[in-house]
């Protein structure tokens, strides 16, 4: 992997609070033109959910009203060699992403007129969703040995499909794995070993041609994620700066190796968009950033190895004009930290 060099450029995590399609496509080519993601619409349907939205086509899985679970009573073993088979052979185009479950995605792909340096997508990393899709007895399948090791190829499927559309938008694709559950690891509710998580995201990963992240919203333990073949690490940074901030060799070896950091440092909720400015997220962002340069990291280098985006999914927003507020926020955030490039 060569640098990758963002120079402080904005994208989004992907959920974005409207219902129309089309309007969400339309904010986000308004404020992000140089790296655009397609937006989830969890409020449209919940279809959109992130748990549901990469279900369609697993064994057993069955999505009623607002659960998404696999259906033991199902004939699995029939779809799970299907799901192998289309694995080892790299068929992508058995597990696609259709309209009804990603509106937003099928929008975007339908845009003319971009040239974006990156487009930017995401999918449910394995250990979250695999956490969330529960079986008929209420058991989390990524403790089922085979229903765990079929979730993160069947996810390695649905990145690889994604990806190999939005390459029709940009040759330089970046796909987000979102693991929000990242922040229960090490929780006496979430049993499950460094190794396990390492090899469930490679699996992901190695279904991704273009740049892969990795992101989560909370306090996690960043020296396993770290420890992955990642090109970017996206995080909080309004809310969990410090959470970073105490792996500065691991972040600093990640820089080294050219990957970058994305810094989530415009708030997604009411109360704190209404009280920040470009100006007073640009002091919070550089005192973030300050633990990395006082252990050896250029300013500089770190401002042309950052992204920055929201600090989490702006669907928690009330409306398309808050969303559009946190959006013109990181735009104008973006514009000054540049300034120092």
């Amino acid at each position: 992997m060569t640098g990758i060099e963002f120079n402080c450029l904005p994208t989004a995590i992907g959920s974005m609070p409207q219902t129309d399609p089309s309007a969400a496509c339309a904010q986000v080519i308004k404020y992000l033109k140089e790296i655009p993601c397609w937006p989830q619409l969890p409020k449209r349907s919940f279809k959109e959910n992130m748990y549901a939205q990469y279900s369609q086509g697993f064994p057993g899985i069955t999505v009623t009203g607002d659960r998404v679970y696999v259906d033991r009573a199902k004939d699995i073993n029939g779809p799970l060699e299907k799901l192998y088979a289309a694995y080892l052979d790299n068929d992508v185009d058995k597990y696609p992403v259709s309209a009804d479950y990603a509106a937003g995605l099928h929008a975007f792909l339908g845009l003319k007129n971009l040239s974006p340096i990156a487009v930017k997508g995401q999918v449910t990393g394995p250990v979250t969703w695999g956490l969330t899709v529960a079986d008929s007895d209420g058991r989390a399948i990524i403790y089922d040995d085979i229903l765990g090791d079929a979730a993160a190829k069947f996810l390695r499927l649905k990145a690889a499909w994604q990806e190999k559309e939005l390459k029709k938008i940009s040759p330089d694709t970046i796909i987000f794995v979102d693991e929000p559950y990242m922040a229960s690891f090490g929780s006496v509710s979430v049993p499950l070993s460094a190794e396990k998580v390492v090899s469930l995201l490679e699996e992901v990963f190695r279904g991704i041609e273009g740049l892969k992240g990795v992101h989560c919203c909370g306090n996690t333990d960043w020296s396993v994620l770290l420890n992955t073949s990642v090109d970017i690490i996206s995080f909080d940074a309004y809310n969990y700066a410090r959470s970073l901030s105490l792996y500065p060799k691991e972040v600093k070896a990640l820089l080294d190796r050219g990957g970058a950091v994305a810094w989530g440092i415009v708030p997604n909720d009411g109360p704190s968009l209404g009280k920040e400015t470009a100006s007073s997220l640009k002091d919070r962002l550089e005192e973030a950033m300050a633990p990395f340069t006082r252990n050896g990291v250029p300013f500089k280098q770190l401002l042309r190895q950052s992204l920055l985006t929201p600090s989490c999914t702006l669907a928690s927003l009330d409306t398309p004009d808050a969303a559009a507020r946190a959006l013109e926020l990181l735009a104008q955030l973006s514009q000054l930290m540049r300034k120092g490039l």
